[in-house]
């Protein structure tokens, strides 16, 4: 009983993650996700409620009853998802009030201590897709790293918030919720969209966050059963790709850079910005370890309790 409730205690941790990782412009919460161990589940999860939406319009009218949509629902992984979502909501409000003077009066030691946190955490997919790597899944790696980079220095521009550009952006912005290495919050910036988003946040601005979520979950509902298809029949190079993507995705966290993004050399806060990009290593270095121990303690006890039965016998 015990350690379920520390699993979803840990759950709820990892959902707070996620959403501060969604405030920051640079981070993805796909990222911390695959750092935690909860990223696949996640996925899957996410597949079936978009099937289990598409059967329930589609079977009810015409009076097929709701098996199909209840036979999906059963697949989600509950116990994962709700913690999830519960920390995620506190995460995100929090990092929305907390983050916005940080990136405004320390944008580059702040960016400095996020650089070592996804550095770090692109050895995670480069770890899943074991070894050896094909050339084909080097250059897709290659290709995407080029890709995140080029988006990442696009200058900022200025949008009218407009309902239908904010639905638009909402729906492309939450694909990084799945997509490790894509920020959302980094896409809104170069729309320019990042600002009114986290006023609209601090506010409660619920008009502005009603159509921001109605886009949300219509980009969900198109892009994450893509994914999940690509995961479960391109699994290598799809973690290539995702890999790349971190890569590339580091030039919008380098520390020294102008408004229009150019990059500069580092400057006299050096000292102080390196220890923080160590912090952020340490970090993620630290909940890789912590979950993969989890992982082999789960599995160790697994392989007992199968084990005692048929030595009973």
């Amino acid at each position: 009983m015990f350690m379920a409730l520390g699993q979803r205690v840990g759950d709820g941790l990892r959902g707070a993650a996620i959403g501060v990782a969604e405030a920051v412009p640079g981070i993805s919460g796909g990222t911390i996700a695959l750092v935690t161990g909860v990223y696949e589940r996640l996925i899957a999860s996410a597949g079936h409620v978009v099937s289990a939406a598409r059967y329930a319009a589609s079977d009810v009218p015409r009076g097929r009853g709701w098996t199909r949509t209840q036979h999906q629902l059963r697949q989600v992984h509950w116990d994962l998802v709700v913690p999830l979502l519960i920390g995620m909501l506190p995460g995100l409000l929090i990092a929305a009030k907390t983050l916005e003077p940080l990136l405004t009066g320390y944008p580059e030691h702040t960016r400095g201590l996020f650089l070592g946190l996804v550095l770090a955490s692109v050895l995670v997919p480069i770890s899943m897709v074991g070894a050896p790597w094909r050339r084909v899944e080097i250059v897709a790696l290659a290709l995407a790293a080029v890709a995140a980079f080029a988006l990442t220095g696009l200058p900022q521009a200025t949008l009218d918030p407009h309902p239908m550009i904010v639905l638009v952006a909402a729906a492309v912005a939450v694909c990084a919720l799945v997509m490790p290495g894509v920020s959302g919050s980094f896409l809104l910036l170069t729309v320019g969209l990042y600002e009114p988003t986290i006023t609209a946040l601090n506010d409660r601005d619920f008009g502005y966050l009603a159509i921001f979520a109605t886009g949300m979950v219509i980009g969900l509902s198109l892009f994450v059963k893509f994914l999940q298809w690509l995961l479960e029949q391109h699994r290598r190079m799809t973690l290539a790709v995702m890999s790349g993507a971190l890569l590339g995705s580091l030039r919008a966290l380098w520390p020294w850079q102008s408004e229009e993004r150019d990059l500069h050399a580092p400057g006299d806060n050096l000292l102080p910005i390196v220890a923080l990009f160590l912090v952020g290593v340490a970090v993620v270095t630290a909940m890789v370890i912590a979950e993969r121990r989890r992982l082999r303690r789960a599995a160790q006890d697994v392989t007992e309790q199968a084990y005692e039965p048929t030595h009973v016998r």
